[in-house]
C-alpha cells in the first residue's frame, strides 16, 4: 500500500499554495492540507482541509504551527510565500515536521537581492548596483526594495527627480542597472547530493502583480550550466527557480533567485516535473528520475471560481438532450459532475423524450452504464411524476420544464451554466 504523507502548505492562500495544489491534489502519496490567517482567501475554498494559523509576522505563529503538525501528524511543511521561506528554516528545529527547503544560509542570502548579487557575482552576470544616486549617469535606472518579490515596488526612475522620489518611497531601495530586454524564468530542480537534475526555463510574455500570467517554455543555450553554478554556490536543493532579463548589450541579468515552487511552474509540471511532489522525494532522499515530455507548452492563467453553496441534495435527475448531450457532443463540465456525484454515493436518474432510438444514443456516447435509472417518457408526461424524493435536483436546459418541476415538487433546478456551482464547490475535494 502506497504510504501517504501529509503535506501541510503554508500560508495556502497565495499564487505558491495554489500551485502546490494543483500538483499534489491528485497524488495518491499526498494527503493535502492548507493554513494561514483568518481572513479571505482562496485557499479556504479549494484545499481540502484549511486551518488557521497567524501570519510568520505574528506572535505565536511558531506555537500555532507547531500544535497543528503535531494534531495533524504532518510529515511535510511546504512554505507558500518569500517571508515564510526564512521563517520556517530558522525555525525548522521547533516544527515537528520536516521544511521543504534550501539550507537556512541560502533561504536568507536570496532573500536579499544585494546579498544575493554579492554571492553570485561573477557566477552569473548581475545587474550594475549604484550605492547612491549621485553614482547614477546614465538613465534610466531601477529602484525595488531590497527584500521585495516579483515586481512587487519595482520602480523605473528617468531623471533625478524620479529617482528620489522613488528612494524615498521604498523600504531599503536599492538602485540596479536598467534591463530593457526579455524576461525568463527557469524552473529548477536539486538534489543535494547529485547536484542539478532539471532546469527548464520560460519565457514571462506578460506579467500581473509581478506573476507571469502568460509563459512559454523555450530553449535557452547554456542555461543548465548557469543553474548548475548557481546551485553549487548556494547550496539549493528540491525545486527553486531564477530569473533572468536581457540587458542593453544582449547579455542575460540576474534577477532573483527564490528556494520555492513558483507560481506559473505548471508550465514545466505538465511536461512531466511535479517540483513539489519531486522536493518531498528529495527531502526523503529517494533516487529520482525525471521524464519530460518534449514539445513547447504555453501557460496563461485567468481567475478561477469556486463557490459556497446551500444547495444538499442525495439524487440527480438529468435530461438528455441540449443538455447531456449538447451539439452532438458530451457535455464536459456536466459530465463531471455526473462522475462527481458517482464518488459521493449519489443517485443519478435520466429523464429523457429522447426522439430517437434511445439505447442507441446512450451506446453512441458510452453513457448507459453511468445511471442507476433511465426514464424514457412519453411526449406529454410531466417530468416532476418521476421525481419522488425532495432531497433531489433536476438539471434541464428547459425553463419549462424547470419551472414545472420546483413548482410540483419544490426542489432545486440548474441549467447547464449552473452546473458550475456544483463542479467548483469549496469542499469538492
Amino acid at each position: 500500500m502506497t504510504k501517504r504523507r501529509h503535506v501541510l502548505v503554508f500560508p495556502a492562500g497565495t499564487e505558491v499554495g495554489n500551485e502546490v495544489l494543483l500538483a499534489l491534489q491528485n497524488a495518491k502519496e499526498v494527503r493535502l492540507f492548507g493554513a494561514g490567517q483568518a481572513v479571505s482567501n482562496h485557499a479556504q475554498f479549494s484545499y481540502p482541509e484549511y486551518h488557521q494559523v497567524p501570519s510568520v509576522y505574528q506572535d505565536g505563529w511558531l506555537e500555532i504551527l507547531a500544535h497543528l503538525c503535531r494534531t495533524l501528524a504532518i510529515d511535510y511543511v511546504i512554505p507558500g510565500h518569500d517571508d515564510t521561506v526564512v521563517a520556517l528554516a530558522r525555525h525548522a528545529a521547533s516544527i515537528p515536521a520536516t521544511v521543504i527547503s534550501s539550507p537556512l544560509d541560502a533561504c536568507e542570502t536570496t532573500r536579499s537581492k544585494s546579498s544575493t548579487y554579492r554571492r553570485l557575482e561573477g557566477i552569473v552576470r548581475v545587474p550594475a548596483i549604484f550605492a547612491t544616486p549621485e553614482e547614477v549617469r546614465t538613465y534610466p535606472v531601477l529602484v525595488k526594495p531590497d527584500r521585495g518579490q516579483g515586481s512587487w515596488g519595482v520602480q523605473t526612475a528617468d531623471c533625478r527627480e524620479a529617482l528620489d522620489r522613488a528612494c524615498a518611497a521604498i523600504a531599503l531601495p536599492i538602485i540596479c542597472e536598467y534591463l530593457p530586454g526579455e524576461e525568463y524564468t527557469i524552473d529548477c530542480l536539486s538534489d543535494r547530493e547529485k547536484g542539478l537534475l532539471f532546469a527548464g526555463a520560460r519565457l514571462r510574455r506578460r506579467t500581473r502583480n509581478g506573476i507571469s500570467v502568460n509563459t512559454i517554455t523555450t530553449e535557452l543555450p547554456g542555461i543548465s550550466r548557469t543553474a548548475a553554478a548557481i546551485a553549487s554556490a548556494l547550496k539549493l536543493r528540491g525545486a527553486w527557480f531564477f530569473q533572468l532579463k536581457r540587458a542593453a548589450d544582449g547579455e542575460l541579468a540576474l534577477l532573483e533567485v527564490a528556494p520555492r515552487i513558483a507560481g506559473s511552474m505548471a508550465a514545466h509540471r505538465v511536461m512531466g516535473v511535479n517540483f513539489p511532489l519531486l522536493s518531498i522525494y528529495e527531502a526523503e532522499r529517494l533516487s529520482l528520475s525525471i521524464l519530460v515530455n518534449p514539445g513547447v507548452v504555453e501557460l496563461d492563467r485567468g481567475l478561477n471560481n469556486r463557490y459556497r453553496h446551500q444547495i444538499a441534495f442525495d439524487h440527480v435527475y438529468v435530461d438528455l438532450d441540449d443538455t447531456l448531450i449538447l451539439n452532438e457532443r458530451i457535455n464536459p463540465i456536466l459530465i463531471q459532475f455526473l462522475y462527481k456525484c458517482l464518488n459521493q454515493k449519489k443517485t443519478l436518474t435520466l429523464l429523457t423524450r429522447h426522439r430517437g432510438n434511445l439505447a442507441e444514443t446512450l451506446a453512441k456516447h458510452r453513457i448507459g452504464a453511468l445511471f442507476d435509472r433511465i426514464v424514457h417518457l412519453r411526449h406529454d408526461e410531466p417530468k416532476s411524476r418521476y421525481i419522488t424524493d425532495k432531497s433531489s435536483i433536476l438539471v434541464d436546459d428547459s425553463f419549462a420544464e424547470r419551472f414545472e418541476v420546483t413548482k410540483v415538487c419544490g426542489i432545486p433546478t440548474l441549467d447547464c451554466s449552473m452546473v458550475e456551482v456544483l463542479v467548483s464547490e469549496a469542499d469538492s475535494n
